[in-house]
């Protein structure tokens, strides 16, 4: 077509550029590289920030700490003492040792737990501090079992660790342990040796064994090298031997009823499907 116009039935024909680029416009930059330039000026920000903080930070904390370890706001002005009920907390206090004024986080709580935790009557402490001036000290007790007999009576909490002397006469609702030496008795302190942890399961055996035998039993003599020998509140001495604790308690209930009109003042068990007895001799 002459004059250039298209039709829908006319072949499609490639259209010139009709707009002009200018030296100008030829040589703008848009878009993209100006992006750039920003990021990587964001990049050197965030990166000069970094480091002032890495720089600054150090200085605050380190002053901060300064201030923490040397202020007297955080000196100790009160020590309290809770679960003791046996134990005067005062020497507990004492045994801590820590002194009023001593920066709280300064103190060396797992020392003082040591030090409560070396008296006998206690079997664990616990230390917490709490800010800003004041310090717990949380404590169990260890609980009385029985008593032992050397030379005068001790309590013993039943892992086997002597606690002190009664303040007051008092009665034992377990038979008393009778028979350990002096080194036994001491060792009972800190570690209890074989004599009194073997004490210590015949009484839970007799336990078991019902209340009535229980209430029987007055005595345990761990002195002899046969084993336990028993003394019953009538008196009479029972040789239990060295093993088979739970059959032998158990024909010893049965014994007992049968002797108690009789003047027997010992019984043997250590023998198997037979008792002995020893009459109207004295202990």
């Amino acid at each position: 077509m002459p004059n250039g116009l298209g039709s829908p039935r006319s072949r499609a024909s490639v259209l010139a550029d009709m707009g002009e680029r200018s030296a100008f416009v030829a040589r703008q930059r848009v878009g993209r590289p100006r992006r750039a330039r920003a990021d990587r000026r964001r990049r050197w920000r965030r990166l000069g920030w970094i480091a002032l903080t890495l720089a600054v930070v150090p200085l605050v904390a380190g002053g901060a700490m300064h201030w923490l370890l040397t202020t007297p706001r955080f000196g100790v002005a009160s020590v309290e003492v809770r679960g003791a009920s046996r134990l005067a907390p005062e020497t507990i206090l004492t045994v801590a040792a820590i002194p009023r004024g001593t920066n709280i986080f300064r103190l060396d709580t797992t020392g003082v737990t040591g030090r409560v935790e070396s008296l006998a009557e206690i079997r664990r402490a616990d230390v917490v501090r709490e800010l800003p001036n004041r310090v717990v000290i949380s404590v169990e007790e260890r609980r009385p079992f029985t008593l032992v007999h050397g030379g005068r009576l001790h309590w013993m909490d039943e892992e086997g660790r002597l606690l002190g002397a009664p303040a007051e006469a008092v009665t034992s609702p377990l038979p008393v342990i009778s028979g350990l030496s002096a080194d036994e008795l001491a060792s009972m302190r800190t570690a209890p040796g074989p004599k009194a942890r073997a004490a210590i399961a015949l009484i839970r055996a007799i336990a078991r064994s019902g209340s009535e035998l229980t209430a029987e039993i007055s005595e345990i003599d761990m002195s002899r090298r046969e084993g336990p020998v028993l003394y019953t509140v009538d008196g009479v001495e029972v040789r239990l031997g060295s093993e088979d604790w739970e059959e032998r308690l158990a024909r010893l209930e049965g014994v007992l009823a049968q002797v108690a009109t009789q003047d027997v003042r010992a019984v043997d068990l250590r023998f198997r499907d037979q008792v002995v007895f020893r009459r109207g001799e004295a202990r």
